[in-house]
């Protein structure tokens, strides 16, 4: 009896060892890409806000605006990724706090795309009255919009959350957007929001870049600035469909798991976590700055600072 006893504590150690080391080897890649990504939007943070040209810039508040609304996403998608791989099981209110920041982030960034999309237009196809349309107040005012009407859409998913008859507060899933959207009602606004929430911006980012397409025949027009102005636009376009991909994650992931192992699903759904959550979050803005001929001389100087910076402590240590 002792010896059967004995006997299954081993199996049931083993395998608890033999989980943690999954845990480990699946884990540990996704944890050091999040903060490579995190490092390097730090970096563009310190650069947009060392100069005053990038503090008093209508289109440099608005990429600072962006690139916030990003990194933020892109942490609390990090915090949900280490919970649901420790099997960390929340309650309620708490994974609904988590999840509602996750909305919130997420729909600010097709917003602000479309702000900077309108920002280029007027550029371009106003240059006269941009000075006056597009002022550091105009913009301050269309940021805290873009952050009203989420704010708004976040407010009504948690009256929709209150409406479900809650049996017991602990959670007995693990704590995520698709989770949390726990009636029909719930499930059906969200996918109605998000579409016309994309389409939306996409169809006014798109508008933009016909307009800027023909003002640049006109002869009145710089051309320079409005080739500019277009590549600037076709950049947005993708900045939008990497905020976009986003949405496909989870429908992604439900349509693998029917066709393939265990171990196969957790490898693809790291690989699609961070090419489709991670690394949009970090290209959107980075591409943006490297373009920027102002950007991105400060801003490789920071990324070059802090690979120096890492050398020379290894170095140190090592001697």
């Amino acid at each position: 009896m002792s010896n059967a006893t004995s006997s299954q504590t081993n199996i049931t150690d083993g395998l608890q060892y033999r989980g943690l080391v999954e845990l480990f080897l699946f884990s540990a890649p996704i944890i050091l890409s999040c903060c490579v990504f995190l490092c390097i939007n730090a970096s563009m943070f310190f650069t947009l806000r060392s100069k005053l040209v990038f503090r008093e810039t209508s289109r440099y508040v608005l990429l600072f605006n962006l690139l916030f609304a990003d990194t933020a996403q892109m942490a609390l998608s990090q915090v949900l990724y280490i919970l649901s791989a420790c099997r960390v099981m929340l309650t309620y209110p708490v994974c609904g706090v988590l999840t509602m920041l996750c909305i919130l982030t997420n729909d600010v960034s097709p917003l602000t795309l479309v702000l900077m999309s309108l920002e280029r237009y007027v550029a371009v196809c106003y240059p006269l009255r941009h000075a006056t349309i597009i002022t550091i107040r105009n913009t301050e005012v269309a940021i805290v919009v873009v952050w009203a009407v989420t704010s708004l859409n976040v407010l009504i998913q948690v009256l929709l959350l209150l409406d479900f008859l809650f049996e017991n507060l602990q959670m007995k899933e693990l704590c995520s957007i698709e989770n949390m959207l726990l009636s029909p009602v719930s499930n059906n606004y969200d996918q109605v929001y998000t579409c016309c929430l994309f389409v939306s911006a996409g169809v006014a980012v798109t508008s933009s870049y016909i307009g800027v397409m023909v003002a640049a025949r006109s002869a009145s027009t710089d051309k320079a600035s409005a080739r500019k102005a277009r590549n600037t636009l076709l950049l947005h376009l993708v900045q939008l469909f990497l905020s976009l991909s986003s949405t496909i994650h989870s429908p992604l992931v439900f349509a693998i798991t029917k066709v393939v192992d265990r171990i196969t699903i957790l490898r693809i759904k790291n690989i699609l976590y961070v090419c489709v959550i991670l690394l949009p979050r970090c290209l959107s803005a980075l591409i943006y700055g490297i373009r920027d001929q102002n950007i991105r001389p400060i801003l490789i100087g920071h990324l070059c600072c802090r690979y120096k910076l890492s050398v020379v402590t290894v170095t140190k240590v090592s001697v």
